[in-house]
């Protein structure tokens, strides 16, 4: 079984290539994570957001990322951060491409 970890948090910028060559060194990292399956990374320059859908193998496996993740986002000064745990339906998901 899979799980979703979904987040968002405000975010001033930088968005687009300048956020890619940013944050480069920190998504080559997300790979080396316990479970990790995968990332998209989100943002919305209009509304100041960015974010992430990740994929982990196991919930405890999201669970300690998460831990891990808001401690980080606290420490580059984000005071709020949304996140929520989901377990994949996988059987509708691959009817759908989404595995």
């Amino acid at each position: 079984m899979a799980y979703v970890l979904q987040v968002d948090f405000r975010h001033e910028g930088p968005f687009g290539d300048e956020m890619a060559e940013a944050f480069t060194d920190l998504a080559k990292s997300i790979n080396n994570e316990p479970g990790f399956k995968w990332k998209i990374w989100t943002e919305n320059k209009e509304t100041e957001e960015a974010g992430g859908i990740y994929v982990f193998e196991q919930k405890q496996d999201a669970e300690k990322y998460l831990d891990k993740h808001s401690k980080r986002m606290k420490e580059f000064g984000v005071a709020k951060m949304n996140a929520k745990i989901f377990e994949i339906n996988e059987g509708l998901s691959q009817i759908t491409n989404g595995l």
